[in-house]
């Protein structure tokens, strides 16, 4: 019996053989047409991305006035109202992201409002509809649930600040930075049990990590606990644990290696160290790469043949899946994921 895209996956994710490197790509990458049907029929996997538990902020009021600027584009303002006082951000929305031109924190009066918000958060699980998604979906796919930021993330590439504001603020008022991270280290502790009881097999923690933001040092002080902790709960439950890193992860290779968790997810082997280098300073982790996106202005040719290239470096494989978790430029992404696919199948077939 022919082994299913989700049981592929999943068998990698798990340290397992399989016939062939997995192909996956998140699910809003891949638009319906003759093409992804195809890719569908040779194995490609599409990822699912979704939460088993819902947050709501039962003493927030929030409200949303849209309007459209000059340029046609349709703007989002939101208001936080809490008892310390509003929080506002503006955002629009593009093809396959959001533009944000506020964040919610603009003065140190924000602290205040941001503090009670974060507090007054309340998880609670949605199993029934997490398991509908996988049973609608089948074996076609793999549907992942998400952890939120990690705590000092949050305030870096989250809605809560810009990261030139995270910055500034680090240096001046860190002390009061960090009483929102305490407080929301105490927010996602109450989604790590409910997320590893549910019924998803894996999960992201944050992710988006800038290693030349950070640096090393706080990355092992804010963020490497957090995904221990985390993994922890998770592996006590038989799920698996990783993180979404697709920055230039040169200054933390050795740091990542020193976490409990399972995979690396959306590593680019264009700007971090090669696809060899990571599997050999990751022994125990699985290596679940984006393929580059610049790599995508390649000849087809080519585009085979860095697959074929990266497929012999993480051999024999059991480590290693190919995945798309970026935009790709629409008119290049017929072509090219066929010549992965073609650049997997061949490898297979040696």
């Amino acid at each position: 019996m022919e082994i299913t895209p989700r049981a592929r996956v999943m068998a990698v994710l798990r340290g397992e053989g399989t016939e062939k490197t997995p192909f996956t790509v998140y699910s809003d990458k891949l638009p319906a047409c003759a093409v992804e049907r195809r890719l569908r029929n040779r194995g490609l996997c599409p990822v699912q991305r979704i939460t088993s538990y819902k947050v709501s902020y039962p003493n927030v009021k929030v409200t949303e006035n849209n309007y459209f600027d000059a340029k046609g584009n349709k703007q989002i303002r939101t208001i936080y109202s809490t008892p310390k006082g509003d929080l506002t951000t503006l955002h629009h929305r593009a093809v396959f992201t959001d533009w944000w031109h506020e964040r919610m924190f603009k003065t140190p009066n924000d602290y205040k409002s941001l503090l009670f918000m974060i507090k007054d958060a309340v998880v609670q699980p949605d199993y029934e509809t997490a398991a509908q998604v996988v049973a609608d979906l089948g074996d076609d796919f793999v549907v992942r649930d998400q952890v939120p930021l990690e705590p000092l993330q949050a305030f870096i590439t989250g809605t809560y600040m810009a990261m030139e504001t995270f910055c500034m603020e680090w240096m001046d008022n860190r002390d009061e930075i960090l009483k929102l991270v305490d407080a929301y280290v105490e927010f996602v502790r109450k989604i790590y049990p409910i997320a590893a009881a549910g019924p998803l097999d894996f999960a992201n923690y944050g992710g988006n990590v800038v290693p030349q933001v950070i640096g090393e040092q706080v990355f092992r002080e804010y963020y490497i606990p957090h995904y221990n902790e985390a993994a922890e709960i998770f592996h006590n439950h038989g799920k698996l644990l990783g993180t979404h890193l697709d920055a230039e992860n040169t200054p933390i290779m050795k740091a990542i290696g020193e976490t409990d968790l399972d995979y690396i997810e959306a590593y680019d082997p264009g700007i971090s160290p090669s696809v060899g280098e990571a599997l050999k300073t990751w022994p125990d982790k699985v290596l679940w790469i984006n393929w580059p996106s610049a790599w995508h202005l390649k000849t087809e040719e080519e585009v085979r043949e860095c697959t074929r290239q990266m497929i012999r470096e993480a051999s024999p494989g059991n480590r290693f899946i190919i995945g798309i978790t970026e935009d790709v430029p629409a008119h290049r992404w017929r072509g090219n994921f066929e010549a992965i696919m073609d650049g997997i199948d061949a490898e297979a077939s040696r």
